[in-house]
């Protein structure tokens, strides 16, 4: 008989810490169970503890996890997640499917981790707790939501909703950067070419404007002033032509790293026209489908809503869902601090009154996060669309004046040599 250590919450609602004895974890998770409790967290004490092969009873402490360099992309992750999935649904041990998509991996980081996770089930973790130790490749909804489908026999029903989950992010994710493709190439172009212009053209036709020794038109001035700006500038112009968005986007990691910068930020980019509709919306369906996706799991609400909004990538919205977690502790509902926050639409806050009403909160959360996919998908080709016609029409003014700069001396030549 053995000893667990549990944290757990009770129907309603609060944390439960206490030990409980029972002959392996799944009959201490059903004990637990049978109290009425919603288990978070199950440990058996002492299974950490190693004794060293030369016999002097110390622990023996592992490497640090996540050791090494690289990344893993959430294309690799997804594809994982779902052959992880249909593994288990296959009837495979845990272990041997591991070691499987380990050998389909291509040597590198997520090799290296899928390796250790393997060791890690070896030596008598659970799935969960070996990813765990992984913080740079599984993130916490990731483990959270492994964990809920090991505890209730469902890990491949788990693994399949967190693949469609994570392709779902990833398609809206690739739908908002894709809308920034195209004017951020045309800005570029026109950028090189404007700089191409003011240092090579524009003093061409400065010494020719010289050798007429007459007075030139103030828009010419103005365009040679700049010219001179661009090549000849302290530093030149088109070093901070090429200089100002790595500034503006390092003084945005700056900000961000604290929260009042955070909040500051994604305040000021809701308030933008389009994009900020576009941003909100797209903030809206991530953590709808993210919550969604955890309460269907069977992760308990205030863990789910605590790792929804550690993982929702926006201030304004995590600070609304902070105030949900501590409503919904004192007994409140979801859909109250929510509508008091005043950050969703009114439609959001109705569709989670009625889930709690109904008890299908988790689909209605995804029926939410699906309705705003549809909209981000709107506002991404509106986006596009206005983009558009402002490029060519500022793109229009700028190469207008230049050619009006550069011609007007040359029509006031030309008629003073008529007369």
């Amino acid at each position: 008989m053995s000893t667990f250590a549990y944290e757990a919450l009770n129907s309603g609602g609060q944390e439960v810490k206490a030990e409980i004895e029972a002959p392996s974890k799944e009959e201490a998770v059903s004990k637990i169970r049978g109290l009425g409790y919603f288990p978070t967290k199950v440990t058996e004490k002492g299974a950490r503890k190693k004794v060293s092969a030369k016999g002097g009873g110390s622990v023996v402490k592992k490497k640090a996890a996540g050791a090494g360099f690289g990344w893993v992309s959430t294309k690799i992750l997804t594809q994982f997640t779902r052959q992880l999935s249909t593994l288990q649904d296959a009837g495979l041990p845990i272990l041997r499917s591991i070691k499987i998509l380990e050998q389909q991996q291509k040597p590198g980081l997520f090799k290296n981790v899928l390796k250790q996770v393997g060791e890690d089930i070896e030596g008598g973790a659970t799935l969960s707790e070996a990813m765990a130790r992984h913080p740079r490749v599984f993130n916490r909804l990731f483990c959270n939501m492994v964990a809920a489908g090991e505890a209730g026999g469902v890990l491949d029903v788990i693994l399949q909703r967190l693949a469609d989950f994570m392709e779902k992010a990833q398609k809206l994710a690739r739908k908002v950067k894709g809308a920034m493709v195209y004017p951020s190439v045309v800005i570029t172009i026109a950028g090189a070419i404007v700089t191409f212009i003011m240092v090579m053209v524009v003093p061409k036709f400065k010494e020719i404007f010289a050798d007429f020794e007459a007075k030139l038109p103030t828009p010419t001035v103005i365009l040679i002033s700049i010219s001179n700006w661009f090549a000849n500038g302290t530093p030149p112009g088109w070093v901070w032509l090429i200089l100002t968005p790595a500034l503006f986007f390092g003084f945005f990691k700056v900000v961000r790293m604290s929260k009042g910068g955070r909040y500051a930020v994604d305040l000021v980019v809701l308030m933008l026209p389009v994009a900020g509709k576009l941003v909100t919306k797209s903030s809206i369906a991530r953590f709808t489908r993210t919550l969604g996706t955890l309460i269907s799991a069977g992760v308990p609400i205030l863990e789910a809503i605590n790792i929804t909004k550690d993982t929702t990538g926006n201030e304004i919205h995590a600070r609304a869902l902070g105030k949900v977690h501590d409503s919904i502790k004192e007994g409140d509902t979801f859909a109250n601090p929510l509508r008091a926050s005043k950050v969703v639409d009114s439609i959001v806050i109705n569709m989670v009154d009625v889930g709690e009403e109904t008890g299908e909160l988790d689909k209605m959360l995804i029926k939410v996060a699906d309705n705003y996919d549809d909209e981000v998908d709107t506002l991404v080709a509106s986006l596009v669309s206005l983009l558009e016609p402002i490029m060519v029409v500022v793109l229009g003014l700028i190469v207008g004046f230049i050619v009006i700069s550069l011609f007007l001396p040359l029509v006031t030549l030309i008629q003073s040599l008529s007369k």
